[in-house]
């Protein structure tokens, strides 16, 4: 901060700067407020709240394992069955409430245009979980 001195002689100039003063009682005020006001929001309301368990309940819908051999013959969790048999088993599982999920396991060999039947199948009757089955462990 500048000061006027007794030298008359000395020109007078304009100062540029800025006066802090203001700036601190006005932050000084704020804290106050703040201090004042911060034990207010604390404040709750008590509230008995009903228990829940938290235990999930896990229902995991059974599977059904189907294989497509080369020769094109399907086999239901191990069993023989026929492509006419098939869509009745799978409009009876697209009853169950879980839907279970349908794992094809298909031959190396084994062409596509099988497969792709039994995937209409499932779709036509309503199975919505169709999955493929693999081994990582056979390479080419």
């Amino acid at each position: 901060m500048s000061f006027g001195s007794f030298n008359s002689q000395q020109q007078h100039s304009v100062k540029a700067e800025i006066n802090v003063v203001p700036l601190v009682d006005v932050m000084l005020v704020l804290l106050v407020i703040f201090i004042i006001t911060a034990p207010l929001l604390t404040h709750s309301v008590k509230v008995d709240l009903p228990k829940a368990s938290s235990n999930p309940n896990i229902t995991k819908p059974d599977h059904v394992e189907l294989g497509v051999k080369t020769d094109g013959s399907l086999f239901w969790n191990g069993e023989l069955v026929t492509k006419e048999t098939l869509a009745q088993r799978f409009a009876i599982e697209a009853k169950k409430e879980p839907q279970p999920e349908v794992h094809i396991k298909a031959d190396k060999s084994t062409q596509y245009e099988n497969v792709a039947i039994v995937m209409s199948e499932a779709a036509k009757t309503g199975l919505v979980k169709i999955g493929f089955v693999t081994d990582p462990s056979i390479s080419q």
